[in-house]
């Protein structure tokens, strides 16, 4: 049976919110020497990414998906008491967290691709 309890969701909720600018303090690795700019670029980019927020524009929609998927595998599977509720409150967190997961991707992409832009030789 599973059992939905809110103190297990503070850690979730705790990591999403540590990790919601990690990828806006993405340092790309770059070949070759950084010249004297490097570092104003980095800060401009970084920034440029931070200013994306925590969460991409699909995250609702993955979040309720993710939350309709849980709650019908425990209404079909295991229907009993509050297995449903509970299985969609589980299948919204595990939505929302890949939604957080993508954006911070989505940043570190920002990263590469502004400094790119800015001419350094960007490699990872």
């Amino acid at each position: 049976m599973l059992r939905f309890s809110p103190f297990l969701t503070l850690p979730l909720v705790v990591a999403i919110a540590a990790c919601a600018n990690s990828g806006a303090n993405y340092t790309p690795v770059v070949d070759g020497p950084v010249g004297v700019s490097y570092q104003s670029d980095l800060a401009a980019c970084q920034s440029l990414a931070a200013s994306q927020g925590a969460l991409d524009s699909n995250a609702g929609g993955t979040t309720a998906a993710s939350a309709g998927v849980a709650a019908v595998g425990a209404a079909v599977f295991n229907n009993t008491g509050n297995n449903v509720r509970d299985a969609a409150a589980v299948g919204a967190l595990v939505g929302l967290t890949a939604s957080a997961l993508e954006q911070n991707s989505n940043k570190e992409s920002i990263v590469r691709n502004c400094m790119r832009q800015r001419g350094h030789n960007v490699v990872g």
